[in-house]
C-alpha cells in the first residue's frame, strides 16, 4: 500500500522565530516586565520553546528569569487507556513557585488534556499567583476549556491532520508542518 501522506510546511525558522520574539514581548508587556516571572516548559517541546522565550526576555530585560522542566507523563488522564509501560521524564523546578506568575511553555495546544494535566502537576510543586500560557501553534479542537494567553501561530485544522513542530534541538531543523494522511 502507497503511502499517501501530504506534508505541508506552514512555518519556516524565520517564522517561528519571529513568533517567539513577539510572544517574548507581549509576555514582558502584559506582567510589566519580569518580576516574579518563571518560565515552564512542557517536556519536550515545550522546554525547547521556554529556553528560547528565556534568552529573548533575557536579552530585553538584561535578566534572567527561572526556567523549569516539568514531565507530565503520570498526570496525563489517558493511562490507564495504554498498555504500555509510560516513559518518565525528568520534571526539574529548582525554585518556588508560591506567589510567582508561572509561564507555562508549550509547542502546540490541541485538545486541552495536556495543559490540564500539566496545571495539576504544577500546583504539587507550590501555589502560584497566576498560570499563563504560552504556545507557538494553537491548532483548535479543544475538548476541555482552557485557551493560550500568548499564542504564535493560530492553525486551523482538521482532525485528520498532524501538527508537528520540529525545533533545531530534537530534529535538527525549525519548522512546522501539517501532516494529512489517508
Amino acid at each position: 500500500m502507497a503511502n499517501n501522506k501530504s506534508i505541508k510546511t506552514v512555518m519556516d525558522k524565520d517564522g517561528i522565530e519571529r513568533c517567539l520574539t513577539r510572544i517574548a514581548y507581549e509576555i514582558l508587556e502584559k506582567n510589566k516586565g519580569m518580576e516574579n516571572l518563571v518560565l515552564v516548559g512542557i517536556r519536550t517541546g515545550g522546554v525547547y520553546l521556554a529556553e528560547r522565550l528565556q534568552k529573548k526576555m533575557s536579552d530585553i530585560e538584561h535578566g534572567k528569569i527561572p526556567l523549569g522542566i516539568l514531565d507530565i507523563t503520570l498526570y496525563r488522564d489517558d493511562l490507564s487507556a495504554s498498555n504500555k509501560k509510560p516513559r518518565l521524564g525528568e520534571t526539574k523546578i529548582n525554585f518556588s513557585l508560591d506567589n510567582k506568575v508561572v509561564i507555562l511553555v508549550d509547542d502546540v495546544l490541541f485538545t486541552g488534556r495536556t495543559i490540564r494535566a500539566a496545571m495539576d502537576a504544577l500546583i504539587d510543586f507550590g501555589r502560584p499567583r497566576m498560570i499563563q500560557l504560552a504556545v507557538l501553534i494553537d491548532r483548535g479542537h479543544r475538548e476541555l476549556p482552557i485557551r493560550a494567553d500568548f499564542v504564535g501561530k493560530n492553525l486551523p485544522s482538521s482532525l485528520w491532520e498532524a501538527v508537528r513542530v520540529d525545533l533545531v534541538e530534537k530534529n535538527g531543523v525549525d519548522e512546522v508542518v501539517i501532516e494529512e494522511g489517508s
